[in-house]
């Protein structure tokens, strides 16, 4: 890859290395300079540019990002659309992140261009938590590096992986000494429970006992059927010959491990009985701190339960007990983990079709499926998080013949006020914990639900990139997508024009996303276009308006 000062003879196609500014000219860095982007370089008087030029050796940022992403992605694991030479990996359930270090370590040192940072091997992620990114440091990676990390990540399982929680049933035995309050082992279930149910488990069985090995004994072999027995004792174990230990023994069952180099959770015991995981809680489980016994107990809901080894190796970060020299957070304020953003795809999809004549354009059917279903079920394929119909002119045709999709309709009485109206409609429906909403329309069916994906990965309000538009040989289309922080501004507009009349108040706010897609700028608004586009298309295509999550 060549980088420095080009030339504009020799800057077609190269990517600007640094943003441009000088009167009405504005080129962001990355920007890929089109033969008009140099005649209008020229005409403002520049004569040469800092930039990058790929060679025939090199992959672009973010084709190189993604291939790399889907090789080390495993099950559980989305992977969002890339931008910026960067793809995001997010969780797809509750559950432990598994990862090969080794493998990802021999990614990282195979060129410095290219990177992948994760979260800890066995953290517990949420659905939409961010697992891990994948960046090329711009603008472009080696070829030979993306197929030897392609390589590396197809020897064996993949390196990354989500391993969701099962729906794991659990007893719990308490033992009591003479004068324990019944209060403190009433709180101990409730602790256990919560922590149980919190993995998607159930706690099925609770039962008490004196602090004796015979009669504890006899409790454990008379328990229920369970996934997991866990045994809290009245006193602490001290040693692996102990009530608990020698109970456990008693009933025929088998002491692998006492002891774990974590803190707090010093003193927990790891045994079995049968096929069944069997644990003696330290003191600090009757506490929901976390504490070794949440780290052991994730691990068996997530169908990896640890042995021996596993346990000894625990001790790397398992200092997890406050102590004085260590900053506490400030009372009320919790750390946020990265997620996806959540974006509502909102279709308006209410207007009159005024140029059509009498016929609705929505409702034409083209091969056996009416117009608007196009544009919504390119919503439905993309990562938005859910899919707002507007309806209007019609309404009730309109929402009959979606009626099959997991959509949501708010229609618009006053639809005839033009399409402002209908966007005020449908955002006050987004709901509150949206981030942000795209807004697509209805009569645009060649809107690929791959370009949503692009609008969100590009996201990012703390970058500076709070609204994007999709561009094409220059030209901005549409869906576009806007940060929550607009939506007032959007709500007070009026007349027949959307949300676009504000792009150019927020340009420091806005990030033109390029795609090779022109049915970003094709809608279909008069008779003889809906004909032509009946004559170009024969089945919903997959990759772009047919294909939705059932």
């Amino acid at each position: 890859m060549f980088f420095g000062p080009l030339p504009l003879s020799d800057a077609e196609g190269a990517i600007l290395a640094h943003s441009l500014r000088l009167g009405a000219l504005a080129f962001k860095k990355g920007r890929r300079l089109s033969a008009g982007d140099v005649a209008a370089l020229r005409e403002a008087g520049i004569g040469e540019v800092i930039a990058a030029k790929l060679s025939e050796v090199d992959i672009a940022e973010d084709t190189a990002a993604t291939r790399i992403a889907a090789a080390v992605a495993g099950g559980g694991v989305q992977v969002a659309a890339a931008f910026t030479g960067r793809v995001n990996l997010f969780a797809e359930a509750r559950g432990l992140l598994r990862l090969d270090p080794a493998c990802l370590d021999a990614i990282n040192v195979i060129d410095e261009s290219v990177t992948i940072a994760t979260l800890p091997d066995f953290a517990p992620v949420e659905p939409g938590q961010m697992l891990a990114t994948v960046k090329i440091i711009p603008f472009a990676a080696p070829a030979a590096a993306v197929e030897q990390a392609e390589r590396l990540a197809a020897d064996g399982a993949p390196p990354l992986a989500v391993l969701p929680f099962r729906p794991l049933s659990a007893a719990l035995i308490q033992t009591r000494l003479p004068g324990m309050k019944d209060s403190v082992l009433d709180k101990t279930v409730a602790v256990t429970r919560e922590r149980v149910e919190a993995l998607g488990g159930t706690l099925v069985h609770e039962a008490r006992c004196a602090h004796d090995e015979g009669a504890l004994a006899e409790l454990i072999a008379a328990m229920p059927p369970a996934d997991l027995l866990l045994i809290a004792g009245a006193s602490a174990i001290t040693d692996r010959r102990d009530v608990l230990p020698a109970a456990i023994e008693r009933a025929g069952g088998v002491v692998e491990h006492f002891g774990m180099p974590v803190d707090p959770g010093n003193l927990l015991l790891l045994a079995r009985r049968g096929d069944r995981p069997v644990l003696g809680l330290p003191g600090c489980a009757r506490s929901p701190k976390l504490n070794g016994f949440d780290w052991v107990l994730q691990r068996i809901a997530a169908g990896v339960p640890p042995g021996r080894a596993e346990v000894m190796r625990m001790g790397v970060g398992g200092l997890l007990a406050e102590i004085p020299t260590r900053p506490l957070p400030r009372a009320g304020v919790a750390a946020e983990t990265p997620r996806a953003p959540r974006v509502t795809a909102l279709v308006l999809a209410a207007g009159r079709s005024s140029r059509m004549g009498p016929t609705n354009k929505l409702l034409a059917e083209v091969n056996g499926a009416p117009l608007v279903a196009r544009a919504v079920d390119a919503a439905l394929a993309s990562q938005a998080a859910n899919v707002i119909v507007v309806t209007g002119h019609q309404g009730e045709s309109v929402a009959r013949v979606l009626s099959d999709r997991p959509v949501t309709f708010v229609h618009n009485p006053a639809f005839a006020e033009g399409l402002s109206s209908s966007l005020r409609a449908g955002l006050a429906a987004v709901p509150s914990e949206s981030d942000a909403v795209v807004v697509c329309l209805g009569d645009m069916p060649r809107v690929a639900s791959a370009v949503i994906d692009r609008l969100i990965a590009a996201y990012s309000p703390l970058e500076g990139r709070a609204i994007c538009v999709p561009t094409t040989h220059g030209k901005q289309g549409n869906p576009v997508l806007w940060d929550r922080a607009f939506f007032t501004e959007m709500a007070g507009l009026t007349g027949d024009a959307g949300a676009k009349r504000l792009i150019g108040q927020h340009a420091d706010r806005l990030c033109e996303v390029s795609v090779e897609d022109a049915g970003i700028l094709y809608d279909v608004d008069t008779p003889d276009l809906l004909a032509r586009f009946a004559e170009t298309v024969s089945e919903p295509d997959p990759a772009s308006a047919g294909s939705w999550r059932g």
